[in-house]
């Protein structure tokens, strides 16, 4: 699940995923959008951007997402909206991102998902338990 309101990043984002053999159920644009597409799938990941076209409502996505147990990541260019607990949020990409970065961001957390931490993770990836104090 891609939510993000910038529809050539959400298009970029898309490619990328299925490249990497995973299948996108929907893209949203906004709370309302992504609620919906939660109720109709159940995701294995999402990826949030923290703004959204209704305002910051990435937080409230990512609370929904961590009380249904999807791990998700936020992607966002910038990371001090993200509260401290990072609302059950694997970590954040910051934007502008690499392609380069994406892919290695993607193979990263598909192996969590996935239960492989065998991996180190990416610079291009900020993890909730590595996040940086205000």
């Amino acid at each position: 699940m891609i939510v993000e309101d910038e529809a050539l990043l959400a298009l970029e984002l898309e490619l990328e995923v299925e490249a990497a053999g995973h299948v996108v159920v929907g893209t949203a644009s906004s709370r309302k959008a992504a609620f919906d597409l939660l109720d109709r799938d159940l995701p294995e990941f999402a990826f949030v951007d923290v703004h959204l076209s209704d305002g910051p409502s990435g937080i409230e996505i990512g609370r929904r997402l961590a009380e249904r147990d999807i791990p998700f990541v936020f992607v966002t260019g910038n990371v001090k909206r993200i509260p401290d607990d990072f609302v059950g949020a694997i970590g954040a990409i910051e934007k502008p991102y690499t392609m380069n970065g994406l892919q290695n961001a993607l193979t990263y957390i598909s192996a969590t998902v996935e239960g492989r931490q065998t991996i180190t993770a990416p610079p291009g990836l900020i993890l909730a338990s590595r996040a940086p104090s205000p």
